[in-house]
């Protein structure tokens, strides 16, 4: 059985109670979402931008960033380090990246029909 990341937890009396803390421990330690986008200017005041690519950030771990459209992957420190990545030549060109995260649903279910 893999670690459990540091997040213990007692068996409470009833099976409701233990999904109930067990959905609440899933919640605790996910991981976040986000997406890199690419955004410039097209012409004085007004700018265009799409999404580069997507990212999953583990609380203490590493990023795992995969281009939108599923060609790429890389293994990066922090999600700031996707940036370099998506900035073409330092900006010049006005071609610049900046993260854009995923908030959390608040909830947590083991039935896939309800999560979605």
């Amino acid at each position: 059985m893999p670690a459990l990341l540091e997040a213990h937890m007692e068996t409470p009396h009833s099976s409701e109670l233990f999904d109930k803390e067990l959905c609440e421990l899933v919640l605790a330690v996910a991981p976040r979402l986000f997406a890199v986008v690419q955004e410039c200017e097209v012409r004085p005041g007004l700018k265009d931008g799409c999404v580069a690519a997507w990212g999953v950030a583990f609380h203490e771990g590493p990023v795992h960033v995969i281009t939108a459209d599923g060609t790429g992957q890389m293994v990066l420190n922090s999600p700031e380090r996707a940036l370099r990545w998506f900035t073409r030549r330092g900006g010049e060109d006005g071609v610049t990246a900046r993260l854009v995260w995923l908030s959390r649903s608040g909830g947590a279910t083991f039935d896939h029909a309800e999560a979605a």
